[in-house]
């Protein structure tokens, strides 16, 4: 029976290939802890099982096609907030992300160095230590580049996945540990009380986990303007006017049993009956106080849109969210929710917009279309894909990495088809942010590019590093996993340190930066459950661009290190 399931995986490697990512998203599911292996970990660790059991045949092509895809997908994602995080406040963790990126690599360097490594073992200690698994398929691309025999090239692919799967483990939960438990009592801090400062300067209101308010922020109520009513005579916009710095809008009214939408240069007369919007307190204490609220269904059956709108007008960029409020394109729309690199931002007085947000507004449907040209493009659904877009960037970009030699010491390191294609994706993401229907590629597209294209290359790694594992793992010795840790360990050590002392991040911001540097959204889950808050997420999304561009690109600058 053996002998023959044996058989049937050799000669249909594509499938496979499939029940090895099915697996590897089962064991991907599993909790140790707060430790939560992924399913490119798990993809990796079941095609290490399965090629114990079957020397699987793995395709070159299928690899590198399936991983440039990988590639574009994350490029394409951090684009439209790559070019913002160089700028204002976001300096400052993408500065973190830079130095503590340097440091996993020289640690990584001086550790493969020591214990005498070859470049496949080396690559794989950066990518398990750091928890950047694209950087096995970057410097996968540089050893098959290497003037070597065929055979010595593939034992080198093969010891990747062998370090990758050693020093992973280490890797992820260390780092988990380090940031909610080791680095806030290092630096004196309390995260939650870290947090509740935080939102206490940006204005947010905390609740409970899992609960939310029956009250409403914002409401709309019909009004009957009494025959004394001081507003009796006064237009729309001078009625507005009067609840400044309070916000609300006048909609529709009822007059002599007909219905119409308001002009600001309306004037109310005794009566009437009008739809008004606005803060709940505002509308129960300024307006209900002194006008009777009446039950007028037709009146209130106004027609709202919720749209997700980019931000792309150097008018809205810049400003916070308590100034756009008040300016005269907000009127009748509210703010729902603000998204950044596909992260959703806490909403308050002081968050400051950044182009490239994704601002979720709702209003009426005059209204918000008006405030969507003032914003930028209305970002709709689309099932489409370009895939001309798609298919020229990733060959301009690779062809890019081939030509593009970068002088280091004593060689020239190339900047690889990987790299390149990281980098054509980058820049088509931050294009569409200035062109939104130049390159539009569905969100479910690029989820599915991004999770299976590394899934599946993992798991094609582990097939290959399977027949040889043990062996390896013998091979490389205790001081792969000891090694591994220190690389785990100086990064984070180093950008806590500097991130606190030198750059002076508030903590909530420093460790959602650490996070993003190491591209581990598990990191910032756990910090977001331990200080009770969301509020890392503002340091994670400037981070986490630079982090996977570096560390990606890792991969190729260690095997030329150790290879030369």
């Amino acid at each position: 029976m053996l002998g023959w399931i044996e058989s049937f995986l050799v000669k249909y490697p594509e499938l496979t290939l499939f029940l090895v990512i099915g697996i590897g998203y089962w064991i991907g599911s599993f909790k140790l802890g707060p430790l939560k292996l992924g399913p490119v970990t798990g993809s990796l660790f079941a095609g290490i099982a399965v090629g114990q059991v079957a020397h699987v045949p793995v395709s070159g092509m299928a690899k590198s096609f399936l991983f440039l895809l990988f590639l574009f997908g994350i490029g394409y994602s951090v684009g439209p907030q790559f070019m913002q995080a160089l700028k204002r406040d976001g300096l400052k963790p993408v500065a973190l992300a830079a130095i503590m990126a340097v440091t996993g690599l020289l640690t990584a360097i001086a550790v493969a160095k020591l214990l005498g490594l070859d470049p496949g073992f080396a690559a794989g200690l950066l990518s398990g230590a750091l928890t950047e698994s694209p950087a096995m398929g970057t410097a996968t691309e540089a050893i098959n580049a290497l003037p070597l025999p065929a055979e010595v090239r593939a034992r080198y692919v093969a010891h990747i996945a062998v370090a990758d799967a050693v020093c992973y483990l280490f890797g992820a939960a260390g780092m988990i540990t380090f940031m909610t438990t080791i680095a806030p009592r290092l630096i004196g801090v309390d995260l939650v009380a870290s947090a509740r400062a935080l939102e206490a300067e940006l204005g947010i209101t905390r609740m409970a986990p899992g609960t939310q308010s029956a009250w409403r922020r914002f409401e709309m109520r019909a009004y009957a303007v009494g025959e004394s009513a001081r507003v009796i005579g006064m237009t729309v916009a001078e009625i507005e006017a009067m609840a400044v710095p309070h916000r609300i809008v006048l909609h529709r009214i009822r007059r002599d049993g007909t219905y119409r939408d308001l002009a600001r240069d309306d004037r109310l007369a005794a009566g009437d009956v009008v739809a008004v919007s606005g803060r709940r307190e505002v509308l129960v204490e300024l307006i209900g106080r002194n006008n009777e609220e009446v039950e007028d269904r037709a009146l209130l059956d106004i027609t709202v849109a919720m749209l997700d709108v980019l931000v792309t007008s150097r008018d809205v960029a810049g400003r916070t969210i308590a100034a756009l409020a008040s300016a005269e394109m907000s009127r009748g729309i509210y703010l729902r929710a603000l998204l950044r690199g596909g992260e959703e931002i806490p909403v308050a007085p002081g968050t400051e917009v950044l182009r490239g947000d994704v601002l979720r507004i709702v209003g009426d449907v005059a209204a918000t279309d008006r405030a969507a040209k003032l914003i930028g493009p209305i970002v709709r659904p689309t099932e489409n894909t370009d895939f001309v877009v798609l298919g020229i960037a990733i060959f301009l970009g690779g062809l890019a990495g081939v030509l593009i030699a970068i002088p280091v010491g004593g060689m020239t390191i190339s900047l690889s088809t990987s790299v390149g294609t990281l980098l054509a994706g980058l820049v088509v993401g931050h294009l569409r942010t200035r062109h939104p229907l130049f390159g539009r590629i569905p969100d479910g597209a690029i989820a599915l590019m991004t999770a299976l294209g590394l899934a599946a290359f993992v798991a094609m790694t582990g097939l290959h590093a399977g027949p040889i594992f043990f062996e390896a793992v013998a091979e490389a010795g205790i001081g792969l996993l000891v090694g591994g840790a220190v690389v785990t360990m100086m990064p984070l050590l180093v950008g806590l340190y500097a991130g606190f002392y030198l750059l002076k991040l508030h903590p909530q911001i420093l460790f959602g930066a650490m996070a993003g540097a190491q591209t581990m959204t598990a990191a910032m889950a756990a910090v977001q459950e331990r200080s009770e808050s969301n509020v890392a997420v503002l340091g994670y999304t400037p981070a986490v661009p630079i982090g996977h561009i570096l560390l990606t690109s890792w991969g190729t600058v260690i095997v030329n290190v150790m290879a030369g």
